[in-house]
């Protein structure tokens, strides 16, 4: 049996932009970005789009819950080089199922896409137990972004 990919649309209103400079750190010997440091810049984008709307770590936290990545997928393009400066565009996915999906576009300095890539989180409750519904403050925030009416 073939799964399917969910039909659920990127929200394209909730996008954040945020830029990013290459630290050497984050390079291999040959000055290009070492494949894994995708996956941290999706978390810079990820963060920004909390703290853009109300929806950050800490905000899900102050709520009881908990939002472990459960999955992560990562397509390289093209490379980022020590001291480009790139924007990573972040989009939530809507979607009815209790969990957040979030979309990256990772472009380069001439705005070509260098990485494209796609994390899934599920709530936990204190007790760490799987949520298979959405809590209400999601719901609530689902609202007030206009992805519930």
């Amino acid at each position: 049996m073939t799964r399917k990919k969910e039909p659920f649309n990127e929200a394209e209103q909730l996008t954040v932009s945020q830029e990013i400079r290459v630290r050497f750190n984050e390079t291999d010997p040959l000055g290009i970005v070492w494949h894994g440091y995708y996956i941290t810049y999706f978390e810079d984008g990820r963060e920004a789009f909390g703290r853009k709307h109300g929806i950050s770590y800490l905000d899900v936290f102050d709520s009881g819950y908990t939002t472990p990545i459960v999955k992560s997928s990562c397509e390289h393009k093209l490379s980022l080089r020590y001291g480009d400066v790139a924007r990573i565009e972040t989009t939530i996915v809507d979607t009815p199922a209790a969990k957040m999906i979030f979309r990256y576009k990772i472009f380069d300095a001439n705005n070509e896409i260098a990485c494209t890539g796609e994390t899934i989180q599920v709530f936990l409750d204190p007790k760490g137990e799987l949520q298979l519904t959405n809590p209400p403050f999601f719901e609530a925030w689902k609202r007030k972004v206009g992805l519930i009416k």
